[in-house]
């Protein structure tokens, strides 16, 4: 029975290896032709062994950048898309949190139909109101600006059904021993509710933070300066369509970066995501 059982257990493991060595093969090239020449990666003589380069590229990349297609640094341009993925994870938290407490706990009329027209709201991605949206933030001298970045985007009937969900979870005891106490529905939510939330907030900022971080369409149409373009808008550009030669040690260099920190929150945040999720639905 035991070697069956781990005959049985080799098996699946050797298909997630072998899942994971051909999701991982293209990362490991981009940093592998992250430590070389453009000249060496545009004629086919790139190893599979990391180059002498790697330093001078990277260091190249961060704070210096490129000279044909970006003229910002790889280090600007992770700033600005950290504060804009934080600024958008952030303020869906906000907003989510306490339109999904109203909803559940305050006894107001048509507090269902509002909570029916917030989700409506799923089919209204910036993508379809891009004009009205791009104009309003026009008006208001929005543009080029981390508020214009942010503020369009935080708004989020997702996060609303995610906590409304975990709201109604909890027991109407804890509600009516705050009652008892004299707690009011501020000190309720502060002591309470927020506390049992921490997974639930942890779950919907790693969706978020990589929502944020990887958008492309928004800031591209309401970033004119080279000194406010996110990470994702940099890569595009280094990657150059005329008879010019892209640097391509620049830009693998650039992906690679870009692909730090939703990593690094999704491996930090890994346990409380899981459960935070779990506890959603139960």
């Amino acid at each position: 029975m035991v070697e069956r059982r781990r005959l049985g257990n080799i098996v699946p493991h050797l298909v997630l290896w072998i899942g994971i060595a051909i999701v991982a093969f293209p990362v490991y090239l981009a940093f592998v032709a992250s430590t070389y020449d453009a000249t060496t990666i545009a004629n086919g003589q790139m190893g599979l062994a990391p180059g002498p380069l790697f330093l001078e590229n990277y260091y190249r990349a961060i704070f210096v950048g490129t000279s044909r297609s970006t003229r910002e640094p790889v280090g600007t341009m992770m700033l600005n898309s950290f504060v804009m993925a934080m600024g958008i994870a952030v303020g869906k938290i906000a907003i989510s949190i306490l339109s999904a407490y109203a909803i559940v706990y305050f006894k107001f009329p048509f507090r269902m139909t509002a909570f029916w027209i917030i989700f409506i709201t799923l089919m209204l991605p910036v993508e379809v109101r891009i004009y009205p949206t791009y104009k309003i933030v026009a008006d208001l001298g929005l543009l080029d600006t981390y508020a214009g970045l942010i503020v369009p985007l935080i708004a989020s009937a997702t996060g609303t059904l995610l906590f409304r969900q975990f709201f109604m979870t909890i027991p109407d005891e804890l509600v009516e021993a705050s009652k008892i106490d004299g707690a009011g529905f501020f000190r309720f939510f502060k002591d309470t509710v927020l506390p049992l939330s921490i997974t639930t907030m942890a779950a919907l900022f790693v969706i978020q933070f990589i929502y944020g971080w990887n958008q492309y369409l928004w800031p591209l149409l309401i970033t004119t300066k080279d000194s406010m373009q996110t990470i994702v808008i940099g890569i595009k550009k280094m990657i150059v369509t005329q008879d010019a030669l892209t640097e391509w040690q620049l830009a693998m260099a650039t992906a690679v970066l870009a692909m730090l920190p939703p990593v690094a929150v999704v491996i930090l945040m890994q346990r409380l995501f899981v459960k935070g999720l779990v506890e959603t639905e139960k």
